[in-house]
């Protein structure tokens, strides 16, 4: 019998470098939703992830397990031309199965603890 060779990752290697690099270099409402989202494993047994590849796309959170994407939105998301692109990466989402929640930067900042509510009404915690 031979020796089982792994499969390589069907992740892109640039896209593997992309995600490192938006790992080190978060926004600020990133980093404090990241600081929340990370604790959801300890007090909810859910594992989030931060800057993952999802096919041709790279997400700023997901929940694998629960489906469900988190996008925090600053303010280059709000041109017409970056929202139609959102609505197509959205849409592609939606047909792998996920959910996509998405968050300005400025609600997050205004109403942190609402938008935490939100992601966990959405995962079933609440």
């Amino acid at each position: 019998m031979g020796v089982l060779a792994l499969a390589p990752t069907a992740i892109d290697p640039t896209m593997i470098t992309r995600a490192r690099a938006l790992r080190r270099n978060m926004t600020e409402g990133e980093r404090k939703l990241w600081s929340e989202l990370k604790e959801f494993r300890r007090l909810y047994g859910l594992h989030a992830r931060k800057q993952a590849p999802i096919g041709p796309y790279i997400v700023d959170f997901v929940l694998h397990e629960k489906g469900v994407v988190i996008e925090v939105d600053g303010e280059h998301h709000f041109t017409p031309e970056r929202m139609e692109k959102d609505q197509k990466r959205d849409a592609w989402l939606g047909q792998q199965g996920y959910r996509v929640l998405r968050f300005s930067t400025g609600e997050l900042a205004e109403s942190f603890d609402g938008c935490v509510e939100e992601i966990l009404r959405e995962v079933g915690v609440m």
